[in-house]
């Protein structure tokens, strides 16, 4: 198999506060992670500034890292809220019973004698994160809870339950615990009444009550970010119905961005996508087939959703924008469309043929590749994370802690073409 040497990398990232640069930190740490793991050496370069996207080249090479280690007693981890890099120890070697990095599996990964260059662009949408999140947060919860009103009476609700009743219940979760605490602040601030006290007394209950929802409850659900999870569900129903003239001007524009990227030359162009970004990820490629019908004619093209969230949209009965630019996607015989899944992840749609469900049961489906996240980390961390639904969605663009048969480094920077993390027995990395 011939390796790759040169990569164009195009990155959407979930629905997260942060900015291109503060991706490419999270990028750097989880690929020093890897880089560790593996044993291979990994350099990532600064980003250019006043570039949009913004962009930054990775090389790796597989004459190593010296001292790095392949086994879990290395130490390599992210911290279990945020992702981020422990101390520069722990990607050292943990001694001569480490040994070099690498097992059966995966082979000499630390054999010199070649080096892959990835071009990073990170197409994110944190402008539109910080402005659904903005407001105050009565006006936040309106809108959240109008979001909601919006996916029931399109149907979405009724489809999260019918494919992946996980996701149904992550979509009623931060609802269901806001409504439960209206009802409490309400039921305090008229106790004296309800208790037969005159009703004067509200107007020290009605104080009480109003306390109750803004130092416990507020505080509370911020544990479940519960304001960010109803800011989530508002852009959801924005680009499922498309009729946001803000949301749709910016995804033409990021369409012209992606355009102009795809002029790079490169062995390999690789258009991975992560939660919400699948959704951004399916309207810029497809404004660009229906420009372009043959706009990839001729290039190695993998399209990677991880825990893609594009049911979470296209579900929605207004969603036919999306729906039949999904068709458009799997119907290019130029992209190979590789869907990453796992089990323990409630944010994702587990085993649902996205592009058959989208309305296309007639066009070639994307692959499914199912990951286990205890596969990639040790016992200890997935003890800590389990329970932790975002963190545990936000692994499959985290560094890992052991070999396993997905790494997002190794998909978007390794010297291997990204179609092989389609077959479970493939070398993540060259004999």
């Amino acid at each position: 198999m011939k390796l790759i040497e040169k990569r164009v990398v195009l990155h959407f990232p979930g629905f997260e506060p942060l900015d291109g640069a503060a991706h490419r930190a999270r990028y750097e740490r989880s690929a020093k992670q890897s880089a560790a793991v593996w044993g291979y050496s990994v350099e990532i370069g600064p980003f250019a500034a006043g570039i949009d996207p913004l962009s930054f080249e990775v090389t790796t090479d597989g004459g190593g890292a010296p001292g790095t280690a392949g086994n879990a007693a290395s130490g390599t981890a992210c911290n279990a809220a945020s992702g981020t890099a422990c101390d520069a120890a722990s990607g050292t070697a943990g001694g001569a019973a480490s040994g070099t990095a690498g097992d059966a599996a995966s082979g000499e990964t630390g054999s010199p004698g070649w080096q892959a260059k990835s071009r990073i662009h990170m197409v994110d949408h944190d402008m539109f994160v910080r402005s659904l999140r903005s407001g105050n947060t009565v006006s936040q919860i309106i809108a959240g809870f109008r979001s909601c009103a919006h996916i029931m009476l399109e149907g979405g609700m009724r489809g999260y339950f019918r494919h992946a009743w996980r996701f149904g219940l992550f979509f009623l979760f931060p609802f269901l615990l806001t409504a439960l605490a209206i009802a409490l602040t309400a039921q305090i601030a008229v106790m004296p009444y309800s208790l037969g006290f005159s009703p004067w007394h509200m107007l020290w209950s009605g104080p009480l009550g109003l306390c109750f929802f803004i130092f416990a409850f507020l505080p509370f659900s911020e544990r479940f970010h519960t304001l960010h999870l109803f800011a989530d569900w508002k852009m959801a129903v924005a680009l499922g119905r498309m009729d946001r003239a803000d949301f749709n001007d910016w995804l033409e524009d990021r369409a012209a961005a992606v355009r102009e990227v795809l002029t790079e030359e490169a062995d390999e162009y690789v258009i991975s996508s992560h939660s919400m970004g699948s959704n951004v990820a399916a309207h810029v490629i497809g404004i660009l087939l229906e420009r372009e019908p043959e706009i990839f004619k001729g290039k190695r093209v993998v399209f990677a959703t991880l825990g893609s969230a594009i049911l979470q949209c296209a579900l929605l009965s207004s969603a036919r924008v999306l729906r039949a630019r999904v068709g458009l996607i799997a119907r290019c015989p130029d992209i190979s469309w590789l869907d990453v899944q796992c089990l323990t992840d409630s944010i994702n749609f587990y085993k649902v043929p996205v592009v058959a469900v989208s309305g296309h049961a007639d066009a070639p489906p994307a692959k499914m590749i199912l990951i286990r996240v205890k596969q990639m980390l040790t016992r200890e961390r997935y003890r800590r994370i389990r329970k932790d639904q975002l963190r545990v969605h936000r692994q499959y663009v985290l560094g890992p802690d052991l070999q396993a048969p997905f790494d997002f480094t190794l998909m978007t920077s390794g010297p291997m073409p990204a179609s092989v993390f389609a077959d479970s027995d493939a070398k993540r990395m060259p004999g």
